[in-house]
């Protein structure tokens, strides 16, 4: 109850429609059904890789759709296929596969990021999106090491837009759930491999209440700890700009894995938001992505 995950994967599916394929590397999304027993809870095609397998078996299926339509073995038509990956299959062991993926021509696959911050499947250790001062089964906080985790949550959009042959590239969370429908169909629309980084709060890994998912999400983007952007074709917008923005207190408070933060370092966190934010406001203004 509550997983981001889970409501994230019913968004997806409603606005890419019946004539999807959809790529589940293992993780919450792949253990947490009931695939292993030759059923699935999906309406459209839905198949399990490995889980550092989502960027070839991605470009793999577009490329067999591709070749049988060539070949007249199957009509022409446009078929999205969409990889669903958490941060764990995408952001770290299957990063160097995806960026092979995000490299090639092929239109309507879509790599969406489900990041739950944390290896969330396997008991909550860190990963590389995980935030500073989050407390982990790797990164706990405690009397040596107050702080918890003690690395900078990699942005994995800013990777994907690196990529030349990437034509949309976009941030979303749950709040507003039309912000990510919208974006799912511009990704598919683009005309070559497209990324979107998904925020998915995650009850278990979080320490939050599960009705709470849908309210993280929202202030994740009003406190702008979450940025809410997309370049497509090289153009860059802001979709959400808090104003007034809130104090990151307003988000991190509301979530056990930072319970141990004090004050001092929860207005460290806000004053490197605000410090971060003019960058976001002159891409923005030039419709250009500068980077920090």
């Amino acid at each position: 109850a509550g997983c981001g995950s889970a409501l994230a994967y019913r968004l997806a599916s409603k606005a890419s429609g019946p004539n999807t394929i959809f790529i589940g590397p293992t993780g919450c999304m792949y253990v947490a059904n009931a695939h292993q027993f030759l059923t699935s809870p999906y309406a459209v095609p839905w198949y399990h890789t490995q889980l550092g397998g989502g960027g070839a078996a991605g470009v793999g299926t577009a490329a067999a759709l591709r070749s049988l339509m060539k070949k007249g073995k199957r009509k022409l038509e446009e078929v999205n296929v969409i990889v669903f990956g958490g941060d764990g299959a995408m952001a770290d062991i299957g990063l160097s596969g995806l960026s092979m993926g995000l490299s090639y021509d092929y239109p309507r696959l879509l790599y969406i990021v489900y990041d739950n911050e944390s290896y969330a499947n396997t008991g909550i250790q860190a990963s590389s999106t995980t935030p500073w001062g989050a407390t982990t089964t790797f990164t706990p906080a405690g009397k040596v090491n107050r702080i918890g985790n003690e690395r900078y949550k990699k942005n994995v959009a800013l990777v994907a837009a690196a990529h030349e042959n990437v034509k949309y590239v976009a941030t979303a969370t749950l709040w507003p759930p039309l912000d990510f429908m919208v974006k799912v169909q511009k990704a598919l629309k683009s005309g070559g491999p497209s990324l979107i980084h998904l925020l998915t709060p995650c009850p278990k890994g979080w320490y939050t209440a599960e009705y709470d998912t849908p309210n993280l999400s929202r202030l994740a983007v009003e406190t702008g700890l979450w940025v809410l952007w997309e370049l497509d074709n090289g153009k860059f917008k802001l979709n959400f700009k808090p104003n007034p923005r809130k104090h990151v207190s307003e988000y991190l408070r509301r979530q056990g894995r930072f319970s141990h933060l004090a004050q001092e370092e929860m207005d460290l966190i806000d004053r490197s938001v605000e410090e971060e934010w003019k960058y976001w406001e002159e891409s923005a203004r030039t419709e250009k992505l500068i980077l920090p």
